[in-house]
């Protein structure tokens, strides 16, 4: 595994981490499928999963560490863009209270789910990420590296949301 606090990205370790965790926390696999080895389960939610997957780190102003293409399509940010962004900004403007109120039950319960949330993309349209989970990244031994969030839906966000 990663240490606890290093900037962490995509590998067999952060595969690992996003899956054990999930199944942990949350109480059912992230996917309903199994892979050969880490290195294939690293590669297929990054380049393939039909959900957008995001990570960010613990520091005061949690960045982002992770963004697979989906989400990366969705937000409108390259990998490189992404990966440092404040995570709060991901959130539209008039949305912070709520996703604030979404990032305190995680920490209280350890994640969460059933979220609908505005979000805004890099080019500042708005769009909605739906049926979320959010949970935290805590390996075996409790390291904390973050915490991670799967969206299975999203839509434009059409009138005054």
């Amino acid at each position: 595994m990663p240490e606890p606090g290093v900037r962490i990205a995509h590998g067999a370790d952060f595969a690992a981490l996003f899956l054990d965790s999930h199944l942990r926390l949350v109480g059912e696999p992230l996917v309903a499928r199994e892979w050969a080895d880490e290195r294939e389960a690293a590669r297929w939610l990054y380049e393939e999963a039909p959900f957008g997957l995001l990570a960010h780190d613990t520091s005061d102003d949690p960045r982002f560490v992770y963004a697979n293409r989906t989400a990366q399509r969705c937000f409108g940010y390259t990998e490189e863009e992404f990966t440092g962004l404040p995570s709060r900004l991901s959130a539209a403007p008039d949305a912070q209270e709520d996703r604030d109120a979404f990032v305190a039950r995680v920490n209280r319960q350890g994640f969460a789910d059933g979220y609908r949330g505005r979000r805004v993309r890099k080019d500042g349209s708005l769009f909605w990420i739906e049926d979320v989970c959010m949970w935290d990244l805590v390996d075996v031994d409790g390291h904390r590296y973050g915490q991670a969030a799967v969206f299975r839906s999203w839509s434009d966000v059409t009138g005054p949301g």
